[in-house]
């Protein structure tokens, strides 16, 4: 007997009539999904068509640009383009927003079109993340940054497990897997499991002795309680924490011997990986702060490539990280 799996577009057609909305989100996540199946080919054929290696050049976040960067955000640029129902991007690899359809569009987009691109040569996992807000529903719009809070949806591939993870506003977590078509299937709901016996933290222990000499104490008593994971991809590493619950952080470097390399406001941009994975988080039921303990959901952008601390995860795991981060010394 024949067996059809459950389709993203199958799953994401139901909600919206379910919600009586219109298509045009549909719209939008299609343009999603082709981009991240290209960029998927992509890396798989990388290796023989001698595309993981550099280009040559540096973004404006001052790292060097693979040619898989810059290939991936092409791809997410023509497919978003294409859409028509996009008003403006934000991409990791731009050093200012683009505009595209100003006058017709109904979404932002921020996106990072390859996180981890430290594992592109290796061929390990990487990400595509994305964040997608609506436009101002009354009034002109003004292209304010919007902060997470606005987001209607966040999501991220990751590439080339074939497996896919989208957060709807109000409706929840849910993963699908790729199929041997290239449909994503399967819709399964990500809850953040409450038996700290699967947590799992995950972090650069190699910048341990860098953090504030409070979290450098915590993790000192408590960080053998669980089982240590890091991919160096927060989309892979935050992956499997949505499965197995615990701690990923990223927080800031502000004892390095060498002062010039501390980074007080944190390494990961806020727009495009930190209120994205924190978006997702949250419809799990986890929580997501910065060094600060601030909620990232709150956090309002104050330019596009702004940076951020992030520490996000189990509830319990990380009200006990937000006691140390507030305590007055």
């Amino acid at each position: 007997m024949l067996n059809f799996e459950h389709t993203f577009m199958d799953f994401l057609l139901e909600h919206q009539e379910r919600h009586n909305r219109t298509y045009h989100f549909l719209i939008l996540m299609n343009s999603l999904l082709n981009a991240a199946k290209r960029i998927q080919y992509y890396y798989l054929t990388g290796a023989l068509r001698g595309n993981l290696g550099l280009a040559g050049s540096v973004n404006v976040q001052g790292e060097n640009v693979l040619k898989m960067d810059e290939i991936a955000n092409e791809v997410v640029k023509h497919y978003l383009s294409r859409s028509g129902r996009v008003i403006q991007i934000v991409s990791e690899e731009e050093e200012e927003p683009v505009l595209m359809n100003i006058d017709g569009g109904r979404y932002f987009v921020y996106y990072d079109p390859m996180d981890g691109s430290s594992n592109v040569p290796h061929n390990l996992p990487i990400g595509f993340l994305f964040g997608v807000a609506k436009r101002n529903l009354e009034g002109p719009e003004d292209l304010h940054l919007r902060s997470g809070r606005e987001y209607i949806a966040a999501g991220m591939f990751v590439i080339p497990t074939g497996t896919f993870t989208i957060a709807l506003r109000q409706a929840g977590c849910w993963r699908f897997h790729i199929d041997e078509i290239m449909n994503y299937v399967k819709p399964t709901q990500m809850t953040l499991p409450d038996d700290r016996k699967s947590w799992e933290i995950s972090y650069n222990s190699a910048n341990r002795e860098t953090y504030a000499r409070g979290l450098q104490g915590w993790l000192a008593v408590n960080e053998k309680k669980y089982a240590f994971r890091y991919l160096g991809a927060l989309a892979g590493d935050f992956h499997r924490i949505l499965t197995n619950g615990g701690l990923f952080m990223y927080p800031a470097i502000v004892n390095h011997p060498d002062p010039k390399k501390n980074k007080p406001q944190g390494k990961l941009r806020l727009m495009y990986e930190a209120a994205v994975t924190a978006f997702m988080c949250c419809e799990a039921g986890g929580l997501a702060i910065d060094e600060n303990g601030r909620d990232i959901l709150d956090l309002v952008p104050e330019k596009p490539h702004q940076r951020t601390a992030l520490y996000l995860g189990s509830k319990q795991l990380i009200q006990e990280v937000l006691e140390v981060l507030t305590k007055k010394p």
